[in-house]
């Protein structure tokens, strides 16, 4: 374990994570986070960045092995592609191109923007429109794009995710404002100008180097990544061990049945006797009846 931190770290340190602000915009919250000043940076301490980094990645684990969704969220030009790249790895839902005010705190409309966007792609997909004229169709398609920019990376979250993953905290500070109002859990990459403060799990690390970003958010996804797999893991171990007892329980069953039926043949060899003892009882009477009706007439 020890072996592999220190390799993380080494990572880290190629990739410049941990490049802080300039001394005269730092945030003295992040005062633990920061290991020393070089010529008028602050330097963020790794060992705090791997252990902060190690935690989060853990517990994105366990929200991705319940099943639920982990909203990416990095509208800024040096996360965007990685954020959208990482989050179509592991299948998580993101927004890279802005983020509009409600998108959690007022879901139900922007559902219905994404179902407006949908429906209108399956339309011109189809053929639905084929007889409007060309220059309402060029709307129309214009209108689709505009809102799958926006709106693409959200479109199959059917419900509010139970968690937010975020690149710059100050950047996304109203995702992070109306994370806050619903109560969802939120991680975020934290520079030395930010409040750790105000996120559930933070990541001391630079957030404005391209190679910096793509590291954390790389190993974020592993974690993601490795989550997933063991569900679907134990999705199939269930699986298995339903069809097992299905097997067993109708081995079970034609047991049952053989041994009724065989039990109901005995039965029915036992009774003969029983039958032919009525039948004597009867033919025993009939002479008692026959002497009767013989008998002398006075």
């Amino acid at each position: 374990m020890e072996n592999n931190n220190t390799s993380l770290q080494q990572q880290l340190l190629e990739a410049g994570v941990h490049f802080g602000h300039l001394k005269k915009k730092w945030n003295p919250k992040m005062l633990p986070y920061i290991f020393a000043e070089k010529k008028g940076i602050h330097i963020i301490d790794l060992n705090k960045t791997v252990e902060c980094l190690q935690e989060s990645a853990a517990a994105m684990k366990q929200i991705a092995r319940s099943g639920k969704k982990i909203l990416f969220v990095g509208t800024k030009k040096q996360a965007k592609d990685i954020v959208t790249e990482c989050a179509q790895k592991v299948g998580m839902p993101y927004v890279t191109e802005r983020w509009l005010g409600g998108m959690l705190t007022n879901f139900n409309t922007v559902r219905k923007s994404v179902k407006k966007m949908q429906s209108i792609e399956k339309m011109l997909s189809d053929g639905s429109f084929d007889s409007i004229t060309k220059k309402e169709r060029l709307t129309l398609t214009r209108d689709k794009d505009k809102m799958e920019k926006v709106l693409g990376g959200i479109a199959q979250l059917g419900r509010v995710p139970a968690a937010l993953f975020i690149v710059d905290i100050g950047h996304e500070h109203i995702a992070l404002a109306e994370s806050k109002r619903l109560g969802i859990g939120t991680f975020g990459v934290v520079d030395t100008n930010g409040d750790p403060n105000k996120v559930d799990f933070a990541i001391p690390a630079n957030d404005d180097a391209t190679k910096s970003i793509a590291i954390i958010v790389n190993y974020i996804t592993a974690a993601i990544a490795e989550g997933l797999s063991e569900r679907q893991a134990a999705k199939d171990d269930e699986v298995e061990d339903n069809f097992a007892d299905e097997k067993e329980k109708q081995a079970a069953k034609l047991q049952a049945e053989a041994e009724a039926e065989s039990g109901r043949g005995g039965r029915g060899r036992g009774t003969a006797p029983g039958a032919g003892a009525g039948a004597g009882q009867r033919r025993r009477t009939t002479p008692g009846g026959g002497s009767r009706s013989g008998a002398p007439r006075k």
